[in-house]
């Protein structure tokens, strides 16, 4: 019973573990890590809730170590990820320090989720996961759309793209959960979409997709949002 108890939080050490290895190499120059790393957290990070609930060792320890480990990995290193990228770009000493603002609205973002009651079927601002996804893989998007060189991978750009998807992080903006009480197609049908976009753009597009389905997502949930409010004013 000791053993297993601490069977989640060493998962939940190892999501910590990797979003530390992605800094250590985001730092070195090596943008495109990033990605796998917070993608392999994001893997140990579904892994630990779902051991805990199988072996029923839920603790507050567990909740607030998920915290701390989510901070450095859907946080800390996607700042570092345009902080390194922004430092490439550009002979501005001060302007990649603003992309740390990412990690401090994470910090605030995730301190929300553990006292938001109203988060248990629907998100309220980007959860820090989605951010860091969309962030890690621009990289990849600019490679598969070299077009958009010029405008994605500008330091201003790339600063104005962490303070906008800070305050989302923290915006009173609620946003679909892939979470379903039945599999109805009516009552889920923005899941669907977001889903069917998912899959859509992996199959085609790899992780280049990744910034098109978090756009997506965000899009979504916000014309069902408006959806809903038009409904219910009837």
């Amino acid at each position: 019973m000791m053993i297993k108890k601490h069977i989640p939080n060493a998962i939940t050490s190892l999501n910590l573990l990797a979003g530390m290895m992605g800094i250590y190499f985001v730092l070195s120059g090596k943008i495109g890590y990033g990605a796998y790393f917070i993608f392999l957290a994001a893997i140990f990070d579904f892994l630990d809730g779902f051991v805990a609930r199988i072996l029923k060792v839920h603790s507050e320890i567990g909740k607030q170590l998920d915290s701390l480990a989510d901070l450095v990995t859907f946080g800390v290193l996607p700042s570092f990820i345009v902080f390194q990228w922004v430092k490439e770009l550009t002979n501005d000493e001060f302007l990649p320090f603003l992309a740390l603002i990412i990690g401090v609205f994470s910090a605030l973002r995730l301190a929300k989720f553990n006292v938001d009651t109203r988060q248990t079927d629907r998100f309220i601002g980007v959860p820090t996961p989605a951010n860091a996804l969309l962030i890690s893989t621009l990289p990849f998007f600019v490679n598969k759309f070299p077009a958009t060189e010029n405008i994605i991978a500008n330091p201003y750009t790339l600063i104005g793209i962490a303070i906008f998807m800070s305050i989302l992080l923290v915006a009173e903006l609620p946003l679909i959960a892939l979470k379903f009480k039945n599999y109805k197609f009516q009552p889920n049908l923005f899941r669907y979409f977001t889903l069917a976009i998912g899959v859509i753009c992996i199959i085609t597009l790899g992780l280049a997709g990744i910034p098109i389905i978090i756009i997506s997502y965000i899009a979504l949930s916000v014309l069902e949002g408006a959806i809903y409010r038009n409904e219910s004013k009837v």
